[in-house]
């Protein structure tokens, strides 16, 4: 298995993004890991190669990369600069990168956590090269990043492109069971394929195993055979 670190450009900057492939020429399906509010963390390189190790080529791109890394900001303030049209950029930039890589195919998948789950949604009703979407907890679904006027996330999943998998903590405020009811009943009834899945004693950011007040074993072992089964199905 390779791991590297990459160079995006975008919208002439330069951006990071971790990448993970398995060993061989390929062409191997390909998924877009979309960070949680820790940045291209451990947990975020781990679930890149963890999918790499399933045989798909993986890229993890770094959407803090406009930011002054020594501004001191925390995470979340980190978050709260991001803008839709520049992180829609980012995504578009992981797949323009995916497009010109020989060792990737054209069946190009998404997953995000937190913040981007929240962004997995955006992409699968703007990204019409995403085959597969897999939302872990997306939060903010119905709030606009950024000044610019926009859509939503989940008014943009009128259109979403491709089929959708969806995993909620019942015990979560954000994305709440509300949220997950809205956003089933958008998809159900602009007639977007899309599953979600919702485990009891689980709160936000429960498949995160670095984060053991968050972290809940069992919802996290229900949920990443469902993801892999899920990926197999649509980016074969």
């Amino acid at each position: 298995m390779a791991e590297k670190w990459e160079e995006l450009n975008v919208d002439g900057q330069t951006a990071k993004a971790f990448t993970a492939s398995p060993d061989g020429n390929g062409p191997f399906p390909a998924v877009v890991v979309i960070q949680h509010a820790g940045g291209v963390d451990q947990f975020i390189q781990e679930t890149a190669t963890s999918l790499a190790a399933e045989g798909y080529f993986t890229i993890a791109p770094d959407l803090f990369h406009r930011q002054d890394p020594n501004a001191g900001a925390s995470n979340m303030e980190k978050v709260g600069q991001l803008k839709d049209h520049e992180v829609n950029a980012d995504v578009n930039a992981a797949v323009a990168f995916l497009k010109a890589n020989p060792r990737a195919s054209d069946q190009i998948g998404i997953i995000g956590f937190c913040m981007g789950g929240r962004v997995v949604y955006m992409a699968a009703g703007l990204n019409d090269a995403l085959k597969a979407a897999v939302s872990f907890y997306g939060a903010a679904t119905k709030n606009v990043w950024g000044p610019e006027p926009g859509q939503t996330p989940i008014d943009g999943l009128a259109n979403a492109v491709c089929p959708l998998l969806g995993f909620f903590g019942e015990d979560d405020q954000n994305p709440s069971p509300q949220d997950m009811k809205d956003l089933d009943e958008q998809l159900t009834k602009n007639g977007k394929a899309h599953e979600f899945h919702s485990y009891p004693g689980a709160a936000h950011a429960y498949m995160n195993y670095l984060n053991p007040q968050a972290y809940r074993e069992d919802a996290a072992k229900a949920s990443w055979p469902i993801t892999l089964n899920f990926l197999k199905a649509h980016l074969s």
